[in-house]
This record gives structure tokens, sequence and C-alpha cells, in this order.
């Protein structure tokens, strides 16, 4: 089972400077995204699989949750554990008020 967490917890993470790996789209991660999160989209994780190893936790979002969710479950099929979901996404991110970053 993939841990998750509600993209309001994610808050106090981003501000200790948490990793956070976005897999949307690159369009959709241009026009805002959570601050220092790393855009790998969805597409492409098959090719970037090494790129979701760390030594901690590691934090996938997308617009709502459901494809970051696919992301952590493809990915533990190669041993990557220390992912985590974020439910609500990055539309919940913004609805809540937390500021975006615009750009790549």
């Amino acid at each position: 089972m993939i841990p998750e967490i509600h993209v309001s917890d994610l808050v106090p993470l981003v501000a200790s400077g948490a990793r956070v790996i976005d897999v949307r789209e690159t369009d959709e991660y241009i026009a805002g995204h959570v601050p220092g999160a790393i855009s790998i989209p969805l597409s492409t994780v098959p090719e970037r699989i090494d790129e979701f190893r760390f030594s901690g936790d590691t934090y996938v979002i997308c617009q709502a949750g459901s494809r970051s969710m696919r992301a952590c479950q493809y990915l533990a099929d190669f041993d990557i554990n220390n992912l985590i979901n974020i439910a609500g996404g990055t539309a919940g991110w913004a609805a809540n008020g937390n500021e975006l970053d615009v750009g790549a």
C-alpha cells in the first residue's frame, strides 16, 4: 500500500525543504507548481526510475492525486518504497491559498 498525505500536510514539509516530484505534463508544470518541485512527467517515469531513488522520503504530486498514485504504484515494483502520494495535488495546494511557482 502506498502511503498518502493530504496536500495541506505538505505545506510544512515544503517549507523545510522536502523533496517533491511533480508528475504532471511539462505544460501543466510550467503553468504553476509547488515551489521547489522537480518535474518528471508521468509519461517519462519508466525512463527516469533512478531519479526517484533517494535516501529520504519523496513526495509525489500531480493535479489531484491520481497520476501521482499511479507513478508511486509503478515505482513500487522497482523496490522504491519511500514515495508518498499527495492527495489533493497541485489543485488543492493552490485552492488552500499556497503560492505556485511558474515556469520551468
